[in-house]
């Protein structure tokens, strides 16, 4: 064996492959020594394939090209202590790793090469970034997949400045959405004027979104500026978009097209720098194809399309709004409520929902009504969300188990034990809803 470079004999190979980190060693030249099970683990790479390469060859780290560690350890003599890095493992995947590298000597204390420690972080990141993905963005809660994806685009679309399409059904919290939005994009030292066009009668609408001028018609005595002249260097909300009238559908296609708008009784185009979000429960495309809806208007603002799941597809959230709006109400009503029973939670994780969160929001509030203090308990609930009493659930405390399977088997019995029906309205695939009938012990009724 030469002086400067070194084997690692089977005992010692025995005594690396019981280490949990990975640890690999090279001799003057950089080429590998030896390379124990835990780093054939972590890279992906057979002991074979690494002995006598070059680390830099094996590890392609983020620092190979740069500053080898291995090398500034023996030029300096300083071990290097915890760095992270990242190696390339096989198929090119990153891996987040933890160093420690030191000079290797022999017996009489002659350099003969480098040791290195690693320690694979991808767990642990993936843990941070769980921990990292808050449950709430603005004012909207939620620990819903698809809402979580909705958290992490918003940020861009905010940015954007671009129109904006939000679809849902009636109160899952379109306008959250709207000013969230807002708050985060360049327009959010300006206005946010929100619009509900499905409250207006079409010959009020036209007159409220772009204004008029006196004596544009009876009773005009002064001018009146609009909706989007309040909105100006901010941002306009037109809720429920999908119910506005052919005429007025035609005048804001002329904003969205040349970002001018005339106020009634006008003959002067008024530049409009607002941005545009608008909101429906509607079934658009259907409503292009049945000619209720332009086409080219629904173009402008299918821009970005957002679309919220209902209450109903997002029932892990139930807690977690719960908790919200009880501080909510404890905050702004005298008495303050403990929480909730395992009873109530129960019921209101197995009722349909239609009205959403803002339907549950109500149901909370009546229940801190009601239970000024304690825990709000099933009878606070409102009579709709109840139990009938043939289904009623059991006045114990329940465990999530015993909620998720509950919940469950209400939503069968809905759906006359339809598999299909009553996936769709729990919001989850057919085939995870056939797994969990089986893992919660359910029986149902051919």
């Amino acid at each position: 064996m030469s002086p400067h470079s070194i084997q690692a004999t089977r005992p010692n190979q025995i005594i690396l492959d019981s280490i949990a980190e990975g640890v690999f060693t090279v001799d003057l030249d950089f080429r590998v020594t030896s390379f124990n099970r835990a780093a054939e683990k972590i890279t992906g790479l057979d002991r074979r394939q690494a002995m006598g390469k070059l680390c830099r060859e094996v590890f392609r780290t983020s620092v190979c090209d740069k500053g080898c560690l291995l090398a500034q350890v023996m030029a300096t003599g300083q071990a290097i202590v915890n760095r992270p890095v990242e190696i390339l493992g096989r198929d090119d995947r990153r891996i987040p790793v933890n160093v420690n590298a030191a000079m290797l000597k022999n017996s009489n204390g002659e350099l003969i090469g480098g040791v290195e420690t690693f320690r694979d972080l991808t767990t642990e990141h993936r843990l941070r970034q769980a921990l990292q993905r808050q449950p709430a963005f603005d004012d909207i809660v939620s620990k819903n997949e698809k809402m979580q994806r909705i958290f992490d685009i918003l940020p861009r679309i905010a940015e954007s400045g671009s129109t904006v399409l939000i679809q849902g059904a009636s109160g899952t919290g379109k306008e959250l959405v709207a000013r969230a939005i807002h708050h985060h994009s360049p327009q959010r030292k300006g206005p946010f004027v929100a619009v509900n066009c499905g409250a207006l009668p079409d010959t009020l609408c036209e007159s409220e979104l772009f204004g008029y001028k006196a004596g544009a018609f009876t009773d005009a005595r002064k001018d009146k500026p609009g909706r989007f002249a309040r909105a100006e260097n901010g941002t306009i909300f037109l809720d429920e978009i999908g119910d506005i009238s052919p005429v007025v559908q035609s005048r804001l296609l002329r904003v969205l097209e040349d970002r001018v708008y005339e106020p009634l009784g006008s003959t002067r185009c008024v530049p409009t720098n607002a941005r545009i979000i608008t909101a429906t429960h509607r079934d658009l495309g259907a409503r292009v194809e049945d000619g209720r809806f332009r086409q080219d208007l629904f173009f402008r603002i299918n821009v970005i399309r957002i679309h919220l799941p209902p209450l109903s597809a997002r029932r892990e959230d139930i807690p977690l709004l719960v908790d919200r709006f009880i501080e909510h109400f404890n905050q702004i009503r005298p008495g303050k409520v403990g929480g909730i029973s395992s009873d109530a939670l129960a019921a209101l994780m197995a009722y349909h929902w239609p009205g959403n969160v803002r339907e549950l929001k109500n149901a909370i509030e009546q229940a801190v009504v009601l239970c000024p203090t304690g825990r709000i308990e099933l009878h606070h609930l409102p009579d709709q969300i109840l139990p009938e009493p043939n289904l009623g659930l059991p006045a114990v405390g329940l465990t999530l188990r015993e909620i998720e399977k509950r919940a469950i088997e209400l939503a069968l019995q809905r759906n006359g034990n339809r598999r299909v029906a009553t996936a769709r309205e729990l919001g989850i695939d057919k085939n995870t809803l056939r797994r969990k009938i089986k893992r919660l012990g359910i029986t149902v009724p051919a």
